[in-house]
């Protein structure tokens, strides 16, 4: 199973440590896009702050990674895992894991990002602000830049098992399973039931959705499941106590949707 997580914007800083090894990142094939895309941003960050500021989309209150970006060749570096954080990562709580399930867990998570394109938690990178919806002037949108070389390195990390995909929309732009991989694949939406007037209502959560998939990802790690389809994870996710809803896609080259019922927050 692989597993896809969008990134966090907060990210945790090393205070030393050996600097960036692009070599050493997972999928090492990506390593000429990940080094023309960090050459743009440190470009960028070392020049007019302003304009650094406008195109990476970043207020006063963040002025200070325009600097951070600028230094990335020679920041100390640290387990992606590590480095990301925000509600998703804390309710993953990697660094607490069984050593079986971190195991696991560095075999099938990717995390997508502007910057590098996808990492695995073990891979070992600087804090950095680079969002997947940015245009660096000399690349253009990140979000078709990284389409095409995705497209060949990652069914090729998928194999011939099941991608669960919880990347949000701003990463899943950067590829999207097709074919009979699509078919592979499920993403999972989350909602939130609630009973008024004696009706049951529903609607989609967006905070505690991360912090729902952060869990979930979680639980299927400690169980050491393995499910090899859609249908599979289903029962799975079934099986660890979740109320779950599938939804087969109508036509072939569409993945599957699950949708995750909860009744508290």
């Amino acid at each position: 199973m692989l597993v896809l997580l969008p990134p966090s914007e907060g990210k945790a800083t090393a205070e030393s440590g050996p600097s960036l090894d692009l070599g050493a990142l997972s999928l090492p094939e990506l390593a000429p896009e990940r080094e023309r895309v960090l050459d743009e941003l440190v470009s960028l960050c070392s020049g007019d702050e302003e304009k650094a500021r406008e195109v990476l989309g970043l207020g006063e209150r963040l002025r200070g990674e325009v600097a951070r970006n600028a230094a990335l060749r020679s920041a100390p570096a640290r387990p992606a895992g590590e480095v990301y954080t925000g509600v998703l990562y804390d309710a993953l709580d990697l660094a607490s894991l069984s050593a079986a399930a971190g195991e696991r867990a560095a075999r099938s998570l990717l995390v997508f990002s502007g910057l590098w394109g996808v990492v695995g938690v073990r891979d070992r990178i600087p804090a950095y602000r680079c969002p997947g919806g940015v245009r660096l002037p000399g690349l253009g949108p990140l979000g078709g830049y990284w389409r095409e070389p995705l497209s060949g390195v990652l069914p090729r990390a998928a194999a011939g098992g099941l991608v669960l995909d919880l990347r949000s929309s701003a990463y899943a732009a950067m590829w999207r399973p097709a074919g009979e991989l699509a078919g592979r694949t499920a993403t999972v939406r989350v909602l939130h039931a609630r009973t008024v007037d004696g009706v049951e209502r529903r609607s989609v959560v967006s905070h505690f959705n991360k912090a729902t998939k952060g869990r979930l990802v979680r639980a299927l790690l400690e169980a050491g499941a393995v499910p090899g389809s859609p249908a599979e994870l289903v029962e799975a996710v079934r099986d660890l106590g979740y109320a779950v809803e599938a939804e087969e896609p109508a036509r072939a080259g569409r993945p599957w949707r699950l949708d995750v019922v909860v009744t508290e927050l």
